[in-house]
């Protein structure tokens, strides 16, 4: 069996601007061979696909993102992991996102750290497509940053929110209309300004938290046989139909999501928002694709993810869970830790070999 690398890297600085970019390929043999062969789940070695870090010191601009990570879709079925840790070492994330059974890669993720106005803003995204990648790779280019532009991101954060999410969905819309494609996507996001936390939620991926050891969701998924959300798709004219699981017009197994054009009538993005004070009692939060709750229930998450010290880790940790339990989805999650002793100066970030 032939196979080979093409590895790059690029390191370029611009003024206290450092962007680390390292791409490794493997050859297009490995994507045409048949998925019984099981070598991804015997292939033990990980592969890092486009972890980009970038670290902006300059303060010319207050909505400047100072951690952005941008990952690029992940075209060969490897791993792809990574982990940051805050300046003042009270916050550490980490994401693991995997192909898994999939012919194609369409979980896409964001995560920002950033100043907005002077107040310290965390943003975490999963976002899971369907119908194709576009308005996943869309949501992940676009939803954070017309959030921070929103003028009442701080003030009024629960609004912005609410506005931003219909925005990105009518700009994605309008960015397809004259294309014969269909895609949407799931969003599922949290945001942390200060200690008070909003996670938002449009679709079938999730968010929760382990507080006091208790699994406890801050996302219920938007499912077409959901009675609140079965009135509201027959109240504007839908049907929701059993086709080897409840769809709405016997097509989509959701009943809210991005994109979906033929849909829209039915299928909305506004999200359902929850907001929260971070006590001392949170230990962890997970954002994840259905890709991983499909197979795992939430308490068992909390509990693979709390045995972990570092949160990239528990984010590996859950991902081979799901597709060791059989997940024949993507499987993408991101996994924040609170450490509410700590004051620490930030810690290096580290890529496992």
């Amino acid at each position: 069996m032939v196979c080979s690398y093409n590895i790059r890297n690029v390191i370029a600085q611009a003024g206290h601007i450092g962007i680390i970019n390292r791409r490794i390929q493997i050859n297009n043999i490995w994507r045409s061979l048949p998925s019984n062969l099981g070598f991804v789940h015997t292939w033990k070695r990980e592969y890092r696909i486009s972890l980009m870090m970038m670290v902006d010191t300059g303060a010319s601009e207050n909505r400047r993102p100072i951690v952005d990570k941008h990952p690029e879709k992940d075209e060969d079925g490897g791993y792809t992991s990574g982990g940051w840790k805050s300046e003042d070492g009270r916050l550490s994330w980490g994401y693991s996102s995997f192909r898994g059974k999939r012919a194609t890669m369409e979980d896409f993720f964001d995560i920002k750290m950033s100043k907005v106005d002077g107040q310290t803003v965390c943003l975490f995204g999963i976002f899971d497509g369907h119908g194709g990648s576009r308005a996943a790779e869309f949501l992940k280019d676009h939803l954070f940053e017309n959030l921070m532009k929103h003028p009442k991101f701080l003030t009024d954060t629960k609004l912005a929110i609410s506005e931003t999410y219909q925005q990105t969905d009518a700009e994605f819309l309008n960015s397809e209309k004259d294309t014969l494609r269909d895609d949407g996507s799931t969003a599922s996001t949290a945001l942390l300004v200060g200690n008070h936390l909003y996670v938002a939620n449009v679709g079938d991926s999730r968010t929760i938290i382990s507080k006091g050891g208790e699994a406890i969701p801050l996302s219920e998924d938007h499912k077409p046989n959901r009675t609140d959300e079965r009135r509201r798709i027959e109240n504007a004219g839908g049907v929701v139909m059993w086709a080897g699981t409840w769809r709405v017009g016997g097509v989509l197994a959701m009943s809210r999501a991005f994109g979906n054009k033929m849909l829209k009538q039915f299928v909305v993005a506004d999200p359902d928002i929850q907001d929260l004070e971070v006590d001392k009692d949170i230990e962890l939060l997970v954002v994840a694709s259905d890709g991983l709750w499909d197979v795992v229930r939430n308490e068992d998450a909390v509990l693979v993810a709390g045995k972990e010290d570092e949160p990239e880790a528990a984010a590996r940790k859950l991902t081979e869970a799901a597709f060791t339990r059989g997940s024949a989805d993507n499987i993408t999650c991101i996994v924040v830790k609170f450490h509410h002793e700590n004051a620490g100066p930030a810690a290096d970030t580290r890529e496992n070999n």
